[in-house]
């Protein structure tokens, strides 16, 4: 892996970002409106805001992110752009490196965006500290756009890519406790959360929300959410096949 290179493909991959303003307005306004319209829909239940607000401020970006990466890679996968890339003496660590670095900005840019509308103007309250629901929501995204890398390469068009967050994300969502504790669900479904890392993303926002601290607890979760994105980068890199010019 060299430096030189990975910052090349960074700054391709934000080049293009750049020049598909729809793109970025999606990625920033989308969860800002989605929190925003959560905040009124508790109007009366302020309590019920601040008990929700901050696992979804952190889960917002890995769902989108997810979908960003997907399309993304998969646009790159179907054009040969990848595979003219790896003709180059480019090693897949640079490659891979390079969109996480260019996505893992665009995150940061989101977290921040929205954290800033939930905490400032829809007044969510935590007992953990917005800086810290911030960070998290840019781990989140980060897994996110792991995940999005890896289930590219089973998709063959962009509507495939976009049927993989029903398919991949949605019942990561339903199972992490974010609507039903995962304590009051039948046994066979919180063995599945368990092996699930969306269950350690949200269990960590919600121990930051409620607690205003990780714990010891709050440390596995970050090990299994470092682990599971390490594991979907490097799944994703076997995917990746080298062709010689």
């Amino acid at each position: 892996m060299t430096a030189r290179i990975t910052r090349a493909v960074a700054l391709r991959v934000l080049r293009q970002l750049r020049h598909d303003p729809r793109t970025v307005a999606l990625l920033v306004l989308v969860p800002t409106l989605l929190v925003t319209l959560l905040r009124f829909l508790f109007d009366r239940r302020p309590g019920q805001f601040d008990a929700v607000g901050a696992p979804l401020v952190g889960l917002f970006p890995l769902v989108s992110m997810f979908l960003v990466t997907s399309i993304t890679v998969l646009r790159e996968r179907t054009t040969g752009t990848l595979e003219r890339l790896l003709t180059t003496p480019m090693a897949k660590a640079d490659l891979l490196g390079g969109y996480g670095i260019a996505f893992a900005l665009a995150a940061t840019l989101q977290a921040v965006v929205v954290s800033a509308v939930a905490f400032g103007l829809l007044g969510l309250d935590t007992a953990g500290s917005p800086l810290a629901v911030g960070a998290l929501a840019v781990g989140n995204a980060v897994l996110g756009t792991a995940l999005g890398l890896f289930v590219s390469a089973f998709a063959t068009t962009e509507f495939q890519a976009i049927q993989f967050m029903p398919a991949f994300v949605l019942p990561q969502l339903l199972l992490c406790g974010l609507f039903v504790p995962r304590a009051a669900m039948a046994p066979a479904l919180r063995t599945a959360s368990d092996v699930l890392p969306v269950t350690y993303a949200y269990d960590s926002l919600h121990r930051i929300a409620a607690d205003g601290t990780l714990g010891g607890r709050g440390a596995l979760d970050l090990a299994v959410m470092g682990a599971a994105t390490v594991l979907a980068v490097i799944l994703g890199a076997a995917t990746l096949r080298r062709r010689t010019a």
